[in-house]
């Protein structure tokens, strides 16, 4: 009988364990993409005297009137990048790559969350209500996103739906999510006093757990 005890008891602390969800932040979620950035290596004078050069170059081929001033502005620009060696026509050909680059790292995902249980802390943006109480929203990292503020990129944003409704005092009250995180590209209608805005999202909660968030001690 203490053998069956003892298993029953080992069993039941290796569930127990196991069904603790791991505690995540929002740097978690983001998916690691690594490329060669070459603007990352210029100056702020470097990428100014660039941005003055595309510029102008782009307002020349348009046939747009371009002042004296700005007409010299550029060439002193385009010399001072000459003299540091800095290939202004390959830089300018790679903005476009370099861009698409940058948007796949932003929005790029973490494949090991997928059917992980977590815990994550975030704002409440509420989407559906039962009454007075909240029965789906979306979690994201800061007060005012979506509404005050851009969205912020979709492997930021979590579609959650509770597990029971529960009563907030507001939008953006700060709460803990515990459940099982699923990878699934969502879109949501968020309406907002001056119309809609269609929310982009990598992640969602399906029967998640709600609760205030508390501060750890330390």
């Amino acid at each position: 009988m203490n053998i069956i005890r003892t298993a029953a008891l080992s069993l039941f602390c290796c569930s127990i364990v196991q069904a603790a969800p791991q505690v995540i932040t929002w740097d978690d979620m983001k998916g690691k993409f690594d490329f060669d950035d070459p603007f990352t290596k210029l100056s702020h004078e470097q990428i100014y005297d660039l941005a003055m050069v595309a510029r102008t170059r782009a307002m020349l081929k348009a046939n747009r009137e371009v002042s004296e001033d700005v007409i010299a502005e550029f060439k002193e620009s385009e010399k001072s990048l000459i003299a540091q060696d800095i290939d202004i026509d390959g830089l300018l050909n790679k903005r476009n790559e370099i861009r698409e680059l940058r948007q796949k790292r932003a929005t790029m995902p973490v494949d090991e969350l997928d059917g992980k249980a977590v815990a994550l802390s975030g704002f409440v943006l509420p989407l559906e209500f039962d009454g007075k109480k909240v029965t789906e929203f979306l979690l994201v990292p800061w007060v005012g996103a979506c509404i005050h503020t851009p969205p912020p990129p979709p492997n930021q944003i979590v579609h959650v739906t509770a597990n029971q409704p529960f009563l907030t005092k507001g939008t953006f009250e700060a709460v803990t999510i515990r459940g099982e995180m699923q990878l699934e590209k969502k879109e949501s209608e968020l309406f907002l006093v001056d119309g809609t805005a269609t929310i982009h999202m990598s992640y969602s909660m399906v029967d998640a757990k709600v609760e205030k968030y508390q501060a750890s001690k330390k």
